[in-house]
């Protein structure tokens, strides 16, 4: 295999060498997510512990889930109108405070439970409150013609997270306890915010509105006028309602004998995300992102029925991986072009609105996916959703054409937004000269 042909695989490094920002993003949600993760596993588990009820541990879930809509919702809001370098900055020292709470219970002689749900909570509404801020500050740090590349190095981190993360929290809870796993949690978030002091002000456009529910309004009509944002919004929704089965992946690890594969299968999507990610180069040339978008969805969904439909755990677990695979491809899609044509004074509101399409639709499809394996049976669950999955991207591909048409170079919008950014570089390059 040739170098050249490596290279190109090769995940593109160049937001990393043109954005000092972007590196200091990169460094902070590594630990961030790994922490994190730590939290996410230990909390649960602590959960069972004190109640042994599989209805106190799901009902975590549900006390997520409204904190979550509504604060993303006002976070967006926030994050066009206030600095966004200062919102991420509270936001992750309020995640750290929330951390030193578990730790503290955890060491009680006693630990309560009614603790570990108002955390929950608090860590989905400062997640809401922080996640916009986030997300739309990328469009600002990194070169418009990098923000695949931005997009594939920001889920590598998080794939790469998101499998270490777990293991080590598995492992940490079992021989340290809980209070430790939490120890970690408030180190790493603190190692965190100390990150984010080094950030660049990013103060809100000028002439920027006060957070209101008509500018959240004004938003939300934004994307519903621009029939591309609304298929990357539609698509994610309909892929993951009808086809994300992590909830009842017990039942079929029990159908399969091979409950010992558990911990694989849950595992099994962020392997494979992890290796497009490394191999996401190619991505960086490719101007069709809306393809991107509606081709990862539906491999992620054909790849969901065929775990259901075959009985090696093996193939299962293939599958799983090409699903999450998927998965991936049609993130990138989706962040490339949110990235590429929101105007700068609406981004923040419709990343809000961003966090409540890949948040959401997992929520309900796990409530999907149980209620149609206690119906139909474990196994249809899986391949019937997946079909289900397929038809409905083909579906909106042809209600929506534009999604699929979609190209960087010649689309209004990501024009336009290409141009006010050069635009801008050319007046603060002029302002410095001048200076």
């Amino acid at each position: 295999m040739s170098t050249a042909f490596l290279s190109r695989l090769l995940p593109d490094l160049a937001p990393w060498r043109s954005s000092r920002d972007f590196r200091t993003l990169f460094f902070q949600g590594a630990i961030t997510f790994f922490t994190s993760f730590m939290a996410m596993i230990a909390l649960p588990l602590q959960i069972k512990h004190l109640t042994d009820s599989p209805l106190a541990v799901g009902a975590m879930g549900a006390v997520e889930l409204v904190p979550l809509v509504v604060f993303g919702l006002y976070g967006g809001a926030l994050a066009d109108s206030l600095d966004r370098r200062r919102l991420i900055l509270l936001s992750e020292a309020g995640l750290g405070v929330l951390a030193l709470i578990l730790l503290v219970n955890a060491l009680l002689p006693e630990p309560l439970l009614w603790p570990l749900y108002v955390v929950a909570a608090g860590v989905s509404a400062l997640a809401g409150l922080q996640r916009p801020a986030l997300d739309s500050l990328m469009a600002r740090i990194v070169p418009h013609e990098q923000m695949t590349a931005a997009a594939a190095l920001n889920a590598l981190r998080y794939q790469i997270g998101a499998i270490a993360g777990p293991a080590a929290a598995g492992i940490v809870v079992a021989y340290a306890g809980y209070a430790t796993a939490y120890a970690v949690t408030v180190v790493g978030f603190a190692v965190s915010v100390l990150l984010c002091t080094r950030l660049a002000p990013a103060p809100p456009s000028p002439g920027a509105e006060r957070p209101s529910l008509r500018g959240i309004a004004e938003g939300a009509r934004y994307a519903w006028s621009r029939p591309v944002l609304l298929g990357t919004y539609a698509v994610d929704l309909a892929a993951m309602f009808l086809a994300f089965p992590n909830t009842i992946y017990p039942f079929l690890a029990d159908e399969l004998d091979a409950v010992w594969a558990l911990g694989l299968m849950y595992s099994a999507g962020a392997v494979g995300s992890l290796v497009l990610g490394m191999t996401s180069g190619w991505t960086s040339r490719i101007r069709r992102h809306g393809l991107f978008v509606v081709c990862g969805a539906a491999v992620w969904g054909a790849a969901v029925a065929a775990a259901g439909l075959l009985a090696n755990i093996w193939l299962v677990l293939l599958c799983l991986a090409v699903a999450g695979a998927g998965d991936m491809l049609s993130g990138l899609g989706r962040a490339t072009i949110w990235n590429q044509t929101i105007p700068e004074e609406l981004r923040g509101r419709l990343a809000g609105i961003e966090v409540l399409s890949y948040s959401v639709g997992p929520q309900l499809g796990q409530v999907r996916a149980g209620a149609m394996a206690g119906w139909t049976g474990t196994r249809s669950a899986f391949w019937g959703g997946g079909l289900l999955c397929v038809a409905a991207v083909a579906a909106l591909t042809a209600l929506l054409p534009s999604l699929v048409t979609y190209d960087s170079e010649t689309d209004e919008d990501a024009r336009r937004r290409r141009e006010a950014r050069e635009a801008a570089a050319a007046e603060e390059y002029g302002a410095g000269t001048a200076a």
